[in-house]
């Protein structure tokens, strides 16, 4: 299969650019493979849905509106009930259950299920809680890993996958090492200095029992994606040898800084590099976004597909910045308990598209910066060519595509507004081109989905750069993990086959 997608985004620096023709040029050069889109399974203050699995049928799947494949969910320090350890071994089931329905039905739609520890448990940690320790009530006392806990840590994951496996029956893909190492909490949280992860992940990761639940490890994920801490582990062999996926937040750092230096490393490697936390508009008070804002998310939603990102995982599913309404009334009558909010349909743009995909480098007739007026990403999936373009101005544009295989056919899925979304319509092409001009208009998400001409030898000119290894897909077009059944083999030449393991 090869699929073809090509992101375009215009922004407020083009207003006196009315009516122009910008030229897009996609090249034959790869990049790195999406592995997909997804969400936390948290709900107002860390409240997991527990029975209500609602959100993630709206969410999850290739058969939901929005077609997310990545759910997160907390590794909880906490004992069951009113349990504390001194009455119980460490090894005793925690408070587990929360996500376990919604990650039941993620993984049935043919997700990916990931945990993060927010902490260890308290007994591990030098200030005695799993609380982080920034307040008075806590002492002040920062809270860390207690070097003689170190082994403890990676046989208490363990526990948790065997938990997940065994009683939630819910296998788990992969496990993080600590949520946001570098932010002092009063919440549940724990600190590692760049230093003291590479020291737990070089000499203790070893303890993770892979083979027995199939899992991968993900690095620890600082809050603004600082490349110390994944510098640190892809600089130490052994410490890099453990590690699958690099993972950090984007608060208060742009996708085109941190993520992007952090990404060099790790692609370097073969590592995947994923967004796993970010809440965009959060603190916009009793409304729903605007879409001013919500063409702002699918900027950042491109912008960490440009800085080598190949997952993304936004905060919450539902909330009123969110994906799924929560029913509160101070937020609007739009904002419908379990309904799909406007942001939703916007992260669809992606999740229904890019997923799975492999970017290709492009280049246009623009002057490009981490701001500038227009930013272009573009991937090579399946038959398809696919070009995402966002317009933020209030002036049309129009796009000159120059594009490395002929096309065949075309449609063209729009986003204007809140209340006007992922609208279709045919795109008319009379006779298969490599070159086309699409319409942007102003203020506007766009997804123009272009079928190659098979026949046509251009096709046979995406033979660029390669990077990374063979990548799995399910009939259906979904990213495998790991080969299972009969699935689609793509080389690393980009060519497919069909295979059953």
């Amino acid at each position: 299969m090869k699929k073809l997608i090509v992101c375009f985004l215009a922004t407020a620096a083009t207003m006196t650019l009315s009516a122009a023709t910008i030229t897009i040029k996609v090249t034959d050069t790869r990049c790195q493979s999406i592995t997909g889109f997804g969400a936390a399974c948290c709900d107002g203050a860390m409240r997991p849905f527990g029975t209500d699995t609602q959100p993630v049928r709206l969410l999850y799947g290739p058969q939901s509106a929005i077609g997310l494949n990545i759910m997160r969910m907390e590794i909880s320090p906490n004992f069951k009930g009113n349990i504390t350890a001194a009455d119980v071994g460490w090894d005793t089931p925690y408070d587990w259950a929360g996500s376990v329905p919604s990650a039941k039905l993620v993984k049935q739609r043919g997700g990916i299920v990931f945990g993060t520890p927010w902490s260890p448990p308290g007994a591990f940690k030098t200030n005695g809680t799993a609380q982080g320790g920034n307040s008075d009530s806590q002492g002040n006392k920062r809270g860390e890993l207690r070097t003689d806990c170190y082994e403890k840590f990676f046989p208490w994951i363990n526990t948790f996958l065997s938990y997940m496996k065994d009683t939630a029956k819910v296998a788990v893909d992969a496990v993080s090492v600590q949520n946001e190492p570098d932010w002092w909490v009063s919440y549940s949280g724990c600190l590692y200095t760049p230093e003291q992860q590479v020291n737990l992940v070089r000499n203790y990761a070893h303890m993770l029992d892979r083979e027995k639940y199939n899992v991968r490890l993900i690095s620890a994920e600082p809050l603004g994606f600082h490349p110390s801490y994944s510098d640190a582990l892809m600089n130490d062999e052994t410490a890099r040898n453990q590690i699958d996926i690099v993972a950090g937040h984007i608060y208060g750092h742009p996708p085109l800084g941190n993520l992007k230096q952090s990404a060099v490393l790790a692609a370097k490697y073969g590592k995947e590099v994923w967004m796993t936390e970010h809440s965009s508009t959060d603190n916009i008070g009793n409304r729903l976004p605007n879409w001013h804002e919500q063409l702002l998310f699918a900027e950042e939603l491109n912008e960490c597909m440009l800085a080598g990102c190949t997952g993304y995982i936004y905060w919450y599913m539902r909330a009123h910045w969110a994906f799924v309404g929560t029913g509160e009334a101070q937020y609007g009558a739009d904002n419908v308990k379990n309904r799909l909010l406007p942001r939703a349909y916007v992260m669809s743009h992606f999740s229904k598209h890019v997923t799975g995909s492999t970017r290709l480098e492009v280049s246009h007739s623009m002057a490009i910066k981490t701001e500038a007026a227009f930013e272009i990403s573009a991937y090579i999936k399946g038959d398809s060519l696919i070009v995402m373009a966002i317009d933020t101005t209030k002036n049309a544009h129009n796009l000159e595509l120059q594009l490395p295989a002929k096309v065949k056919s075309g449609n063209h899925v729009l986003s204007t507004a809140n209340d006007e979304l992922c609208k279709e319509s045919p795109i008319d092409i009379s006779e298969p081109t490599s070159e086309i001009i699409v319409p942007l208009p102003a203020r506007s998400l766009n997804t123009y989905i272009f079928m190659i001409d098979k026949s046509s030898a251009a096709i046979k000119e995406l033979t660029g750069t390669v990077t990374g290894k063979k990548t799995y897909y399910d009939l259906h077009g979904r990213r495998m993990e790991t080969p299972k059944g009969l699935c689609i083999e793509e080389q690393a030449d980009g060519s497919t086959r069909k295979a059953f393991f």
